[in-house]
């Protein structure tokens, strides 16, 4: 008998324990609890801490706070100069209205097919309506605030937030992409020659400036330099004109010493010259005047005197 009170008090304690876990749950800090019963809203708890609810008719469902990610699968758009345009992008949002999310689409998984097909929709409207230039750099940061506006607009019938839709890649086919490469590597490639070519013609001119000013101040040079040597010769003759109007004697003793530096070098020079000749002037005599030598007279042929030519010496 005592037994079987005690397994039955073992099953009411069980029993009670079983209602009591049943009667109560936790809401986190970074959740929403949605009670239903029966499968219909109740009441929204967002509030953290231990709540209550009815044991086995009430349950919970649970929704993040915090900012959820969706990354939605590569895409092709045709942009308005009928460019096809590879897309990838991504959206932040988060659950604004627990109870408008649960009976709109229900959880996580059905937000995100709800948010894909928002996000496909505003991606082809509004990237439809610009050109491949307008997209990739000019109004990137436009398009995607008008494309985060619109999802937006239509996302709060579902009880969520977009956050913002940013994309990652925008991009040309795989076959458009290398073609617009080769054409874009062709168009350096002409630049640099022509690059290139202006400076050849600009380094040319430049040398033949130089070229020809050198030339210039060459002849200017030769010119000044001509002009400065025939006003030393003058110069020159003058002094020297001076000299042997003033005394003619040391003039012509003077050039005379000159003509001897000049003439008599021990380099192996010869001279086949007369004694008497004016050049040994200041040799025959210290006054300069030249002395005429006599004949001599040799025997010539048959025992018969003649009157031979002035024996020429060699003077080293």
């Amino acid at each position: 008998m005592r037994n079987i009170v005690a397994v039955v008090f073992l099953i009411i304690i069980a029993a009670a324990a079983f209602v009591a876990y049943n009667s109560y749950f936790i809401v986190h800090q970074t959740r929403t609890a949605l009670v239903l019963e029966f499968g219909e809203p109740k009441r929204v708890v967002t509030s953290p801490g231990l709540k209550f609810k009815k044991p086995f008719i009430q349950t919970v469902e649970f929704f993040d706070k915090r900012i959820l990610d969706i990354d939605l699968p590569t895409k092709e758009v045709i942009a308005a100069d009928q460019k096809r345009l590879v897309v990838d992008a991504f959206a932040r949002y988060r659950i604004a209205d627990p109870l408008l999310f649960f009976q709109s689409v229900t959880n996580e998984v059905g937000a995100r097919s709800r948010l894909e097909s928002l996000m496909d929709s505003a991606m082809r409207s509004i990237l439809g309506s610009s050109t491949f230039v307008e997209v990739v750099k000019e109004r990137r940061d436009q398009l995607m605030r008008a494309i985060a506006e619109r999802v937006d607009n239509e996302a709060v019938n579902f009880g969520m937030k977009v956050v913002d839709v940013r994309l990652k890649r925008v991009d040309l086919p795989e076959a458009n992409s290398q073609a617009i490469y080769e054409r874009m590597k062709t168009e350096r490639q002409r630049e640099a020659a022509e690059i290139r070519a202006q400076g050849t013609e600009g380094a040319k001119r430049i040398k033949a400036n130089a070229d020809r000013r050198v030339t210039v101040l060459i002849a200017e040079a030769n010119r000044d330099a001509e002009r400065m040597r025939g006003e030393g010769d003058a110069e020159r003759n003058r002094i020297y004109a001076e000299a042997f109007s003033k005394d003619p004697d040391f003039f012509g003793f003077y050039r005379s010493m000159q003509a001897y530096e000049e003439g008599l070098k021990a380099d192996g020079t010869r001279l086949v010259i007369s004694p008497s000749s004016e050049f040994f002037q200041y040799f025959n005599a210290a006054s300069g005047l030249v002395t005429p030598a006599s004949p001599a007279r040799t025997p010539g042929p048959g025992g018969s005197t003649q009157s031979p030519e002035r024996t020429s010496q060699a003077v080293r």
